[in-house]
């Protein structure tokens, strides 16, 4: 049996785009305060000069507004509106026609354009150490030079827009040379550096996997991630440019944590433990870069289960987590706000890590159980995120399973969710809540009070639950016959090539209209069958002990006969349950 959570292996709830852009301020604001203070340099950084600007004094009557349109006569002299006169437009013409010359060659970015940036660029950067190593006390002496290698850092975001050439970019003497300004002595050049890091490794750069990867392999060889940490202990983000450059770096992680191998490349502990302390700063509230930090870490965890132990055991990760998440018991962060994003990838960050043993463990310890809990009964925007965590908590196959399942009912958690089951809710809702019936069904020691307990809530009211699961169940039955009523009209038509192709596009098609909720309502109702028999009566007469064998069958055969670990686990389940409806 497969959910969609772990064939995507997607935890998070619906969310905005996860490539996000910086935000600019506002530009009226920035003109206001531009006009109040003359002594101003654009980019916030101290200027040693600046002319202020001078009240104009008004010695009478002032004309206001536009020019009046022109006389009559006026007419051939001037184009009323358009600031231009007859002349001044003969005199452009003019120019158009003989100073050009020839039309302007666009230049072409290729290998030799790339090696003459690079040359330019080694220059650029040896001259300005050369002078910053000379004249280190009289720094006039050597900012000249800082402005020409800004500009030329900048000059590398053409190469962003052909990614053909980031292999020999590579292997160019240039790119160690742009990751070690991230040390510069000027935060502002370290900054650029970043930004331009930043874009080249951007998810909307149409680059090819093996042109990619051998950028980010020699960005990594060049100790990108060493410099990068560096360099973000030292900057401040009560500073607009810092604060940007906090942003890029994120932005960078970001690009780099998608895929396991590089994730568990970059995601040692220090990254770890940076982003959870930037999760922890005190913020009158949420800002953008503390929302990304969030962001970050969820996608690193999401992509290796090395770095969800690590957050586990040598960061405490789930009781920072817990601690952050506990604002929103009852309180709603504002809709569609950078905050409902920021509380967002919290849950789906420590949904990750309950994923494993330790992390299972660790919320137990940190009385998270009950906290989720709480939620549950007293929350809106966390109690859906709440119920999904509590059914990650609680699957799986092993001790610390075990235990979240106890704890939830030790914790009084029974009557919550029961009370969820009994209300009208949508899908993802019901298949959290059939999720946390089967683990407890499955994973309560036989005889156990947590199982007697969990046995009686079903039979409670006339076995008013199982009712509700039968009739769930040719709910769901209905839907997924119309989808694959539909597919085998499809493969009809197609040869066996065509079919194998389709497959995999044909079962997300039935898990999206209720594969996974149908298939777990057939094991709940095995598991009923065989330890109730008042609820084996109703299952027999309302749905048939066939049906459910057949579905059990089918749920094997798509595990395959060498299932191991988990799998092996659940192939085992399986044909137990099918030998109980015998």
């Amino acid at each position: 049996m497969a959910s969609i959570d772990e064939l995507f292996k997607k935890p998070n709830l619906p969310t905005g785009s996860l490539k996000r852009k910086l935000e600019i301020p506002d530009a009226q604001e920035a003109y206001k305060s531009t006009k109040i203070n003359g002594h101003s340099s654009p980019n916030g950084r101290h200027a040693n000069g600046g002319v202020p600007v001078e009240d104009v004094a008004d010695d009478g009557e002032v004309e206001a507004g536009p020019d009046l349109p022109p006389e009559d006569g006026e007419e051939e002299e001037r184009f009323f509106g358009g600031g231009v006169t007859k002349d001044a437009a003969e005199a452009l013409e003019y120019l158009d026609q003989h100073d050009g010359g020839e039309d302007l060659v666009e230049e072409k970015i290729d290998s030799s354009w790339l090696r003459r940036l690079a040359n330019t660029f080694e220059k650029k950067v040896t001259k300005n150490a050369e002078l910053r190593a000379r004249y280190e006390t009289e720094p006039q002496k050597f900012m000249a030079s800082e402005a020409d290698l800004d500009a030329e850092i900048k000059s590398w975001s053409l190469l962003s827009e052909h990614p053909t050439l980031y292999p020999e970019f590579a292997q160019s003497e240039a790119l160690p040379q742009l990751v070690g300004l991230l040390a510069h002595e000027n935060t502002d050049i370290a900054i650029a550096a970043i930004e331009i890091v930043s874009e080249l490794l951007d998810e909307d750069v149409q680059a090819e996997q093996e042109d990619w990867d051998a950028l980010v392999a020699s960005l990594l060889d060049a100790d990108l991630l060493q410099l990068l940490m560096s360099n973000l202990t030292r900057l401040d983000e009560d500073n607009e440019a810092d604060r940007s450059g906090v942003y890029h770096s994120l932005s960078v992680l970001e690009s780099l944590a998608g895929q396991q191998s590089v994730a568990e490349r970059i995601g040692h502990v220090n990254v770890l433990l940076w982003l959870c302390n930037r999760l922890n700063r005190r913020e009158d509230s949420i800002t953008q870069n503390k929302q990304y930090a969030a962001e970050v870490l969820q996608v690193l965890l999401q992509s290796s289960s090395l770095l969800r132990v690590r957050l586990a055991s040598e960061v405490d990760g789930v009781d920072l987590f817990l601690q952050l998440l506990a604002a929103y018991r009852k309180r709603d962060p504002p809709k569609g706000s950078t905050e409902e994003e920021y509380a967002e990838n919290l849950f789906d960050a420590l949904t990750c890590v309950v994923d494993e043993p330790l992390g299972k463990t660790k919320l137990l310890e940190a009385e998270g159980v009950e906290l989720m809990l709480i939620m549950l009964k007293d929350g809106n925007f966390s109690k859906l995120r709440a119920l999904r965590l509590v059914d990650h908590a609680c699957g799986g196959n092993g001790k610390a399973s075990v235990e979240v399942c106890e704890k939830l009912v030790d914790a009084a958690g029974l009557k919550t969710v029961f009370r969820m089951f009994m209300k009208k809710t949508d899908g993802a809702t019901l298949e959290h809540i059939v999720g946390i019936f089967a683990s407890l069904l499955r994973l309560l020691p036989g005889e156990s009070a947590a199982r007697i307990r969990t046995l009686a809530k079903f039979a409670e009211k006339g076995h008013e639950k199982v009712s509700k699961l039968v009739d769930l169940r040719q709910s769901y039955a209905r839907r997924v016959g119309t989808v694959d009523k539909e597919i085998r009209g499809e493969r009809a038509a197609m040869s066996a090539g065509e079919v194998e192709q389709r497959n995999d596009e044909w079962f997300s098609r039935r898990l999206e209209g209720g594969l996974y909720v149908l298939q777990t309502l057939d094991i709940i109702l095995a598991w009923l069958y065989a330890e109730d028999p008042s609820a084996k009566s109703i299952i027999t007469k309302l749905v048939g002990v066939e049906t459910v064998s057949d579905s059990l069958r089918e749920q094997m055969a798509e595990l395959g006969p060498a299932a191991e670990g988990v799998d092996g686990d659940t192939q085992e389940m399986l044909r137990t349950l099918v030998d109980c409806l015998q």
